[in-house]
């Protein structure tokens, strides 16, 4: 297995580790419970260093990545990051990244660990010959730093640097030690900064941060379970080849006005959905994992995406696809969990409503 810059920090720690998209991943330190809380409450840092960044310039870039994405690439301003899909000519999902325009005709594009090498080469093939690649994933670090404190926090230990940043902005900031680039958009629902350095500083700047008294590590364990309260897809879960991503966003994050790879498969899967997927609401703690059945009326309608007890509800929920007639709110399910059939409400996501991801922060 892969392992980050910071592998030896979180041995340290007393990390669970396990293996993620190819990668030997801390899973918690402290447990997920405690670590989600923590993030809800106060502020976290995950080490996101697993994750691929390429950069693409070049007068041509824009267009290229018109044809690559789903997202509307030409509006984007310097300065502005969007999220989109990244599809095979048959309208499956590649990858589902996010988009950075540095400058005119430079943008970085953030990218899933296990599909860095497969997105790489899809990329390069399609590229015009006046677009330059790079693959920066071994030369960029990548810290997360997610909680309603973060703001404060990540300010402290930048010694008062940190930029007012919108969501979906980010900026690049010049420390005593190195120079980063600091963006704002978040996998947990929270207030959130990602931070990419380079892999020389990650070491020295993650003791920074945990030296703050507000600032805790947290795993891949609490990550799921963050997300999942907030309804965001994970690749392989929600998300994959075998599927356009009509069935997980419903046309969001989808320029259906412009040309793009796999758009032809898109519009009829916009047209006609097979399946939906859908939040579900259990009225216990028992959590449906991936591939569980679900039925209605005695049939099989849909499986389990992802599932989990939601810590910050107190109950168990779940992501499903199911048939489009039955996706409406307030639609009930039986979920099968380990031979044994348990009630389930279709219920608006996000499951968690009370994130801070959107707030205003006092460096406005």
């Amino acid at each position: 297995m892969k392992k980050t810059p910071l592998h030896k920090k979180h041995l340290e720690l007393g990390a669970r580790m396990g293996e993620f998209g190819g990668w030997d991943m801390p899973i918690q330190y402290a447990g997920i419970l405690q670590e989600h809380e923590h993030t809800r409450s106060k502020v976290s840092v995950f080490d996101i260093c697993h994750m691929g960044e390429f950069e693409l310039i070049g007068p041509s870039a824009c267009e290229d990545l018109e044809k690559l994405l789903t997202c509307d690439v030409a509006s984007l301003k310097v300065g502005q990051v969007r999220y989109g899909f990244m599809l095979n000519e048959e309208g499956g999902t590649i990858d589902d990244l996010t988009c950075y325009r540095l400058e005119e005709e430079r943008y970085m594009l953030v990218v899933n660990a296990g599909t860095i090498e497969k997105d790489a080469a899809w990329i390069r093939v399609q590229l015009s010959e006046a677009t330059l690649f790079s693959d920066l994933s071994d030369s960029l670090a990548k810290l997360d730093v997610q909680g309603p404190k973060a703001a404060d926090a990540l300010n402290d230990v930048l010694n008062g640097r940190l930029p007012a940043l919108g969501y979906f902005r980010f900026a690049e900031v010049e420390t005593e030690e190195f120079s980063c680039l600091i963006s704002r958009t978040g996998y947990t629902g929270e207030l959130g900064y990602e931070v990419y350095l380079p892999v020389a500083a990650v070491e020295s700047f993650w003791d920074q941060l945990l030296a703050h008294p507000m600032v805790e590590p947290a795993g891949l364990g609490a990550r799921d379970t963050l997300r999942l309260e907030m309804g965001y897809s994970l690749y392989g879960h929600e998300l994959s080849e075998a599927d356009t991503p009509v069935s997980t966003s419903r046309g969001m994050f989808i320029n259906s006005e412009k040309e793009f790879i796999g758009k032809a498969p898109v519009l009829a899967a916009l047209e006609k959905p097979e399946r939906y997927l859908v939040g579900l609401k259990f009225d216990s703690k028992r959590a449906a994992r991936a591939h569980d059945k679900v039925f209605y009326a005695g049939e099989e309608v849909g499986e389990i995406s992802s599932g989990s007890l939601a810590p910050s509800l107190d109950v168990a929920v779940a992501m499903a696809f199911v048939k489009p007639t039955l996706a409406e709110v307030g639609q009930m399910f039986e979920v099968e969990i380990r031979g044994k059939l348990f009630p389930a409400e279709v219920v608006d996501l996000p499951f968690y409503k009370e994130g801070s991801a959107r707030r205003t922060t006092n460096l406005h």
